[in-house]
């Protein structure tokens, strides 16, 4: 199957070719652009369940932490294009960026990576060659499409992750051509290594694909999503992921991000999903609102929770021109008895609180 999806990729790019060497129109001379990105941020988290010392209560990706101040991340990224061709280098520095690259260096947790550290800052690093209007190919590592969370934390609107990002996949390396269907829609397919590995030492791969869509005014987007394929550990993985955003006016919009992934041992297919609503709300450009609100469903333990837990998340976005000031309120309530608490038997629910300062320049 890899094989042939391989085919099919360089078949359309040598049809390509052939018709732009054809092409005897002038044009002018590319200009070279380059653009720079930085940012960092730090947070503080309380459990409000007064874990016992060296317990957190949190299950969910980088903020694993109780009553510390924390480092997130300090990010760096650089976009250049040249003509036809454009590279990628997006590098972080810091606990978030170790997490995101769990299987570079020493690993996260300490001891389990593949051993080059400088691969653990290395967030994307790709280059993109665009055949044509409506076809690029990019090889390289970038950051997921499954999911509608991103890594940088100014790219969402919460600071605490939820459960569907945090046991899906964080990034990709390999092979993909996107290719536009005219209009709104578009349509990607790749090859990749398996999940979240810059390195791939067992020899198999993953497809991953999306087909995206929206309204002429962009007030609707649609988003399918998939990855499927065999992992490092030979077990069979195919997870579907849909991502809705919807602009009801200037001030409110709702975005939603339903996925269910499923592994395969053997003669054993057990699965985890997730169902996430996010309402967005601006009364002014200096403060914002937004409401989380995501049911997760390990109850065959397949992500490691064993359990289904309905979180619900608060947060405030409070903008002083590139600073965001991000106050939050979290609480997650399970199925069953997961979560520890100080002085008494475990409990299946857990508050806590952030407040995170996110700086972007």
């Amino acid at each position: 199957m890899v094989k042939k999806l391989f085919t099919a990729l360089m078949g359309i790019a040598g049809l390509i070719s052939t018709s732009a060497q054809t092409d005897t129109s002038k044009k002018a001379a590319p200009v070279p652009t380059t653009t720079f990105t930085y940012s960092v941020d730090a947070y503080y988290r309380a459990d409000l369940n007064s874990a016992p010392t060296g317990t957190t209560n949190n299950l969910t990706s980088f903020t694993n932490s109780a009553g510390s101040f924390e480092l997130g991340m300090a990010s760096i990224r650089v976009d250049h294009s040249f003509g036809k061709v454009a590279a990628t280098a997006d590098l972080g520095f810091g606990r978030r960026a170790g997490e995101f690259s769990y299987n570079d260096g020493l690993g996260y947790p300490v001891s389990s990576g593949n051993g080059y550290t400088s691969l653990a800052s290395v967030k994307q690093l790709y280059i993109s060659y665009a055949a044509s209007s409506a076809v690029k190919f990019t090889i390289g590592k970038w950051a997921t499409h499954i999911g509608w969370e991103l890594l940088d934390a100014y790219s969402n609107r919460n600071y605490s992750m939820s459960y569907g990002f945090s046991y899906g996949p964080f990034s990709h390396t390999g092979l993909k051509a996107d290719i536009s269907l005219g209009g709104k829609s578009a349509f990607m397919i790749g090859i990749a290594n398996p999940t979240d590995y810059s390195i791939n030492t067992s020899g198999n791969n993953m497809i991953i694909a999306q087909f995206s869509t929206g309204s002429k005014d962009d007030k609707f987007k649609a988003y399918l999503n998939y990855q499927g394929g065999t992992g490092v550990d030979f077990s069979k993985i195919s997870q579907f992921d849909l991502v809705l955003n919807a602009v009801l006016s200037s001030k409110f919009n709702i975005d939603y991000d339903g996925n269910i992934k499923t592994v395969k041992y053997g003669s054993t297919s057990n699965s985890w999903s997730s169902h996430a609503l996010y309402f967005n709300y601006d009364p002014t450009s200096k403060f914002g609102l937004t409401l989380r609100g995501e049911y997760f469903d390990d109850s065959k333990n397949v992500a490691g929770i064993n359990s289904k837990i309905f979180q619900t998340t608060l947060s405030g976005n409070i903008h002083l021109d590139n600073l965001t000031i991000i106050p939050e309120i979290r609480l997650d309530n399970a199925s069953t008895n997961i979560f520890a608490k100080s002085g008494s038997a475990n409990s299946k629910s857990d508050a806590s609180f952030i407040l995170a300062a996110v700086y972007k320049f």
